[in-house]
């Protein structure tokens, strides 16, 4: 089973950064759209971050201004979510996911916790 490949996370202090980096299989052609989702505890999965294939990333309100989704510039398989002035709600496990062929795939998680 395809499954993407996650890098990052971990503790880090408020108001602190952290990069998360997700690929996809090399091998795969015509992703349509690349992002991260994440789920707090006790909490539904709700979505963090999206870049469609037209290069439009759309983010939800609560990262908007802190957190940049970045498109790797050489393996366009890969993205890149630049998450600054982290806050203690921004604790969760983080999925990235992936769009091609009409079907979703998802990474395992990477826990981000945010704590003095």
């Amino acid at each position: 089973q395809v499954q993407l490949e996650e890098f990052g996370g971990g503790l880090v202090h408020p108001g602190g950064s952290l990069t998360l980096s997700c690929e996809a299989p090399a091998h795969v052609f015509g992703i349509t759209s690349m992002g991260w989702y994440r789920q707090a505890p006790g909490k539904q999965r709700g979505l963090v971050a999206v870049v469609g294939n037209d290069g439009r990333t759309r983010y939800v309100d609560s990262v908007k201004g802190r957190f940049s989704l970045l498109r790797d510039s050489i393996a366009r398989n890969t993205v890149h979510l630049q998450m600054d002035s982290l806050e203690p709600e921004d604790t969760a496990v983080y999925y990235c996911y992936a769009n091609w062929d009409e079907m979703t795939y998802w990474g395992k998680g990477t826990l981000v916790t945010v704590s003095s």
